[in-house]
């Protein structure tokens, strides 16, 4: 384990999963919405972040927080290992709502308010960017390891299994070559799978406050 990918809706706690793993592993850790956004506001050109991406990429060990799926592609090519929080709608929402007005590492400002249009693109999130995600891992997936976990007490789950083992045994990890094996898919349980599964069915209407 290398080249990390951490992928999920907002609000679902893809940075502080991403931290807790950073502990574990002591790989470096990047956030793309540090790398996109300024202090400001406002963010840098799709040129700017694309060669500060393409930079990034070329290092040997690296984490990545972020979905941004327009880039997805060759992240996937040159990751080993993807870790997808699809949790429920409604615990996404409650977590965007929660970090309202706190600092956090994996932003340059503080949200002062819920915005709505960014609530619209968290309560969409399942039906316009989980399938496409889904998709991308199916294709491009080949050769790396797909973790997927559908709640927070899976994932808690995990990083406590995974705490016991020195960071020498998960530096080792090698992936298969690229378009050799298939995707070595681990559901919420840790074990291995058989198949490759189906997207999360699309919840009912979106929530409203």
């Amino acid at each position: 384990m290398k080249r990390v990918l951490i992928l999920g809706c907002p609000g679902a706690g893809k940075s502080v999963f991403a931290r807790s793993l950073r502990d574990l592993t002591g790989l470096p850790l990047y956030y793309l919405d540090q790398i996109w956004h300024k202090a400001d506001g406002t963010n840098i050109s799709r040129e700017e972040f694309d060669a500060r991406l393409s930079q990034l990429l070329s290092q040997d060990r690296w984490m990545i927080d972020g979905n941004y799926q327009r880039t997805l592609t060759s992240r996937l090519e040159r990751c080993d290992t993807v870790f997808l929080l699809d949790y429920p709608l409604s615990l996404c929402l409650q977590g965007a709502a929660s970090r309202i007005g706190i600092p956090r590492e994996d932003m340059p400002w503080i949200e002062r308010e819920f915005d709505p249009e960014f609530r619209q693109w968290i309560e969409e999130f399942p039906q316009t960017q989980l399938p496409q995600i889904y998709a991308l891992l199916s294709q491009y997936g080949h050769g790396r390891e797909i973790i997927i976990f559908h709640s927070r007490e899976d994932s808690a789950a995990w990083l406590a299994r995974h705490g016991s083992l020195s960071s020498t045994c998960l530096h080792s990890h090698r992936p298969s070559p690229a378009g050799g094996n298939p995707p070595r898919f681990h559901p919420s349980s840790g074990r291995p799978g058989g198949r490759w599964p189906a997207p999360r069915p699309p919840p009912g209407p979106p929530l409203h406050s």
